[in-house]
């Protein structure tokens, strides 16, 4: 992976933004590895990507913010510009299905998905070994009893994020709804993975209902968490055939591996400054 700044832009379309940036780029010294733009009709609004070769920049990062923010004001541009060596914190959230950690841990401890993993919390014990294997620290915060309790439980989960100063939350099959104000607290940096092809089958049991529905097709939907249920911005989706031969348990096993591939892949988009949210949909620079 070469060493980039990745520039990101959204803002209201209009003539010229792209010629702008460009220009910008180029006269210092830029070299790009990248350029993504979409320009949304519905909502008048224009998306920019830009990976920037650093070793061709003839200024350093703060330089560069510096001097693009007169560029940014004219076009009243929304903006970030990161570093590529520069990793996120990642904490995942999981209960007591493995599938989707141990595919997450394992991309990871590879160097598939370029980022660091500060903790791993679960309302249950059941993943305590695999997670201490990995070497990280685990952290057992039970959801019990009645509201009151289960606001607690969030409270030391918010405590615990941001003690690692983790700033992306995926939850890896955590089987818990979380509050409005948690989502609201974190909003846009927590990814979920749902066992359905949403919006088909929100809420619990999907595979089942999916089953007795006789679908010819299941799959799994890594979305952005809002308040609203199952009904964040979606970031990736994909599906695997189905037929009358296979019985509930065929469902949930097939569903299982596109699960996997599906979180990865939404949280790729999410590490490498992909995904760009506008209202209830996003925009991917794949």
């Amino acid at each position: 992976m070469k060493h980039s700044y990745r520039l990101v832009i959204h803002c209201p379309d209009r003539v010229g933004i792209v010629a702008t940036v460009s220009q910008f780029i180029a006269d210092n010294g830029g070299s790009l590895l990248e350029a993504s733009y979409h320009a949304d009709p519905a909502t008048q609004r224009f998306f920019m990507r830009t990976e920037i070769e650093v070793s061709s920049l003839s200024i350093d990062l703060p330089e560069f913010e510096s001097r693009f923010k007169p560029v940014a004001d004219t076009f009243n541009m929304t903006w970030q510009i990161r570093d590529s060596l520069q990793k996120r914190k990642v904490a995942m959230l999981a209960s007591q299905s493995t599938h989707c950690l141990a595919d997450l841990l394992h991309r990871w401890q590879s160097g598939d998905l370029f980022c660091d993993v500060p903790c791993v919390i679960s309302n249950h014990e059941t993943v305590r070994d695999m997670v201490e294997w990995y070497g990280m620290p685990f952290y057992h915060v039970p959801m019990l009893g009645d509201a009151a309790a289960k606001h607690a439980s969030f409270e030391k989960i918010a405590e615990l994020i941001d003690h690692h100063s983790a700033d992306t939350i995926v939850l890896a099959r955590f089987m818990q709804i979380l509050p409005a104000d948690f989502c609201s607290r974190y909003a846009r940096q927590i990814i979920n993975i749902h066992h359905s092809f949403l919006p088909s089958f929100i809420g619990a049991n999907p595979y089942k209902k999916a089953y007795e529905r006789g679908v010819k097709l299941i799959g799994a939907t890594c979305h952005y968490v809002t308040d609203d249920l199952d009904e964040g911005p979606i970031i990736e989706q994909d599906v695997v055939r189905v037929g009358h031969k296979q019985d509930h348990d065929d469902l949930v096993r097939l569903g299982k591996d596109v699960e996997a591939r599906v979180l990865a892949q939404g949280l790729r988009y999410h590490l490498e400054d992909r995904a760009m949210v506008q209202g209830n949909k996003t925009v991917i620079f794949d």
